[in-house]
């Protein structure tokens, strides 16, 4: 299975660094993830309800991550998930999911759905994981906005 990440140059290292610096929908500060996306269109849009016109980054780049077959992914199942799931903030009972499924390190692989097309997953990978070191993150590549998305 193929990931996608978009990202700043910067921050294309799979480290979990910044999700573990601030927290994220699903992890409490403290707890290292890597976010990913199924497709490279669904980390654009991930990206994008984020990003303010007037800072729209323009060095950004493409990260694929290709994770063997052989590697078990975690599903969470979206009608087990608060009704409250897709509101922002994020309910604490996601960022608790998401750190204990960390802390558990069973996979190294978590499936959640996506809060902007919620039948599409994203893919958070636990960098402590030990089958984590499996993962192939491939070169970034260069990627931009298309200028049409801020009409």
């Amino acid at each position: 299975m193929r990931v996608w990440r978009i990202c700043l140059r910067r921050y294309g290292i799979f480290d979990g660094d910044g999700a573990r610096r601030y927290g994220g929908r699903w992890n409490h500060a403290g707890t290292s993830i890597v976010y990913t996306s199924g497709s490279l269109s669904l980390a654009a849009l991930e990206l994008f309800v984020h990003v303010d016109i007037d800072i729209a980054p323009t060095r950004l780049v493409a990260i694929a991550a290709d994770i063997p077959e052989e590697l078990e992914t975690e599903i969470v199942d979206i009608g087990k998930l608060p009704k409250n799931w897709r509101t922002y903030p994020a309910p604490e009972a996601l960022k608790n999911l998401g750190t204990a499924w960390a802390a558990r390190r069973t996979t190294a692989i978590l499936a959640v759905p996506s809060v902007v097309i919620p039948e599409e997953h994203n893919y958070l990978l636990n960098p402590r994981h030990p089958e984590f070191s499996q993962i192939r993150v491939q070169e970034p590549i260069p990627f931009r906005f298309d200028p049409r998305m801020w009409k």
